[in-house]
C-alpha cells in the first residue's frame, strides 16, 4: 500500500507560494531601494542664475543699509530729543516743588492761625487747580503774593504735566524706531550671508567664468563713459568757441564765471577727499573715517567742503539741483537704480568714485557700470 501523503493546501487565487514568496521579496527590495535612496535634489542653478541672484540680494542689502542709515539717524535725534525733554521735566519739576512748597507754607500759616477755609491746603490735594479756583472764588481771598504763588503753581504744574507726555511719547517713538533699525541690521546680515553662501558653492571654473563676465560689464560701462566724455569735451569747446565769438557779454560772462568759480571750489575739495578713500573698504552703514558705505562716503566727501548732506540716498537725492547727465560736472551726486539705493560722486569723464558693495573698495569707476537714476549737484 502506497505510503500517505498529505495534501498541500491550495494557494490564494490559485498562484503557488513560491511565487507570492518571489514578488513579495521583490516588492520589498524596492520599498527598501526608495526609502533609501536620496531625496531628489533642486537642479543647479546656472552661472548667470546665481551672478543675477547675488547681485540682487546686493541691491536688497544696499536699500536694507540705507533704512538702517535713517532708521539710525532718527534714533540719534529722538535720544537727543528725550534727554533734553526729562532735562526739561526734571527742571519743571523741581519748580513745581518749590511753588507747592510755598503754598504748603500758605496752608500750613492758616492752620495754625485758625484761618476759617484752608483753601490753599484744598488746592494742593486738588486735580484740577484752575476748576478749584472757579468753584471757590479763591483767588478773590488771598494777597498778592499768595496769588503770585498759586499762579507760579498752576504755571508749573501745566507745564510739567505737557512736558511729562511729550517725553512719554517721544520714548515711545525712540522704542518703535530702535526696533526697526535691529530689524534693518538683520535685514542686510541675512541678504549678505545669503550671498556669500552662493559665492561659496561655486567651483573655481565657475569663479574664474564670472570674473569673465564682471570684466567684460566693465568694459561695456567704460565705454559708454569714454563716449560721454568725448561728447562733454565737444560741447565744453562749442561753448568756448561761442564765447570767443560773442562780442559785449565778457561782465556777464564774468559775473557767471565767480558764481561756477564757488561752486567749483567746494566740488574741488569734495573730490580730494574722495579720492584720499580709494582703497577704503566698503562697510554697510559706515560714514568714516576707516570704511564707508554709499552714501557715507557722499555725505563724508561734502562735509570736507563745508555742504551738509543728509544721510540717505532717498534724502541726498533732494538736496541739490537735478541736472542731465550730459550735464553733469566733478562733484556732482549721481544716483542709481529705481529705488535710489545707490550713489557715487562724479569725477568728469564719465567716471566716478563710489563705495561699490560688500567685500570691495572704494574705487574709481564707470557712472554706466549701474543704471543711472539721476545727477543731482549739491552746490
Amino acid at each position: 500500500m502506497a505510503p500517505h501523503r498529505r495534501s498541500r493546501p491550495p494557494s490564494p487565487m490559485g498562484i503557488r507560494t513560491p511565487a507570492i514568496a518571489t514578488a513579495a521579496l521583490t516588492s520589498v527590495a524596492l520599498l527598501s531601494q526608495t526609502a533609501n535612496a536620496a531625496p531628489s535634489e533642486e537642479p543647479r542653478p546656472s552661472l548667470e542664475e546665481v551672478e543675477k541672484k547675488v547681485g540682487d540680494l546686493y541691491r536688497q542689502a544696499e536699500t536694507a543699509s540705507e533704512k538702517y542709515n535713517a532708521a539710525k539717524e532718527k534714533t540719534t535725534k529722538q535720544k537727543k530729543r528725550v534727554d533734553t525733554l526729562l532735562d526739561d521735566v526734571a527742571r519743571r519739576t523741581e519748580k513745581l516743588n518749590d511753588a507747592r512748597e510755598e503754598l504748603g507754607t500758605f496752608a500750613a500759616a492758616q492752620y495754625r492761625t485758625g484761618a476759617a477755609a484752608p483753601d490753599t491746603a484744598s488746592l494742593l490735594l486738588a486735580d484740577n487747580p484752575q476748576d478749584y479756583f472757579d468753584q471757590t472764588q479763591l483767588m478773590d481771598r488771598l494777597t498778592s503774593r499768595q496769588k503770585q504763588s498759586v499762579d507760579d503753581y498752576v504755571t508749573q504744574q501745566t507745564a510739567t504735566t505737557e512736558k511729562r507726555r511729550e517725553a512719554s511719547e517721544s520714548l515711545e517713538t525712540l522704542t518703535r524706531t530702535q526696533s526697526s533699525l535691529k530689524t534693518s541690521k538683520a535685514d542686510v546680515q541675512r541678504k549678505l550671508a545669503t550671498a556669500r553662501d552662493l559665492l561659496s558653492k561655486l567651483t573655481t571654473e565657475e569663479k574664474a567664468r564670472l570674473a569673465a563676465i564682471e570684466r567684460q560689464k566693465q568694459e561695456e560701462a567704460q565705454r559708454k563713459a569714454d563716449e560721454l566724455a568725448r561728447q562733454q569735451a565737444a560741447d565744453a569747446e562749442r561753448r568756448r568757441q561761442e564765447a570767443a565769438q560773442s562780442t559785449g557779454t565778457s561782465t556777464g560772462t564774468g559775473t557767471s564765471g565767480s558764481g561756477s568759480a564757488a561752486s567749483t571750489a567746494k566740488a574741488d575739495k569734495a573730490l580730494a577727499f574722495a579720492r584720499a578713500q580709494i582703497g577704503k573698504p566698503y562697510v554697510w552703514g559706515a560714514s568714516g573715517p576707516g570704511s564707508y558705505d554709499c552714501s557715507g562716503l557722499t555725505q563724508a566727501a561734502w562735509k570736507a567742503a563745508g555742504v551738509t548732506l543728509p544721510r540717505t540716498t532717498w534724502d541726498q537725492v533732494k538736496a541739490g539741483t537735478t541736472v542731465s547727465v550730459n550735464s553733469a560736472q566733478p562733484g556732482d551726486l549721481v544716483f542709481f537704480y529705481d529705488d535710489i539705493s545707490h550713489v557715487g560722486i562724479y569725477i568728469g569723464d564719465g567716471m566716478m568714485i563710489h563705495a561699490p558693495k560688500p567685500g570691495a573698495y572704494v574705487r574709481e569707476e564707470s557712472i554706466y557700470y549701474m543704471p543711472i537714476h539721476s545727477v543731482v549737484r549739491p552746490a
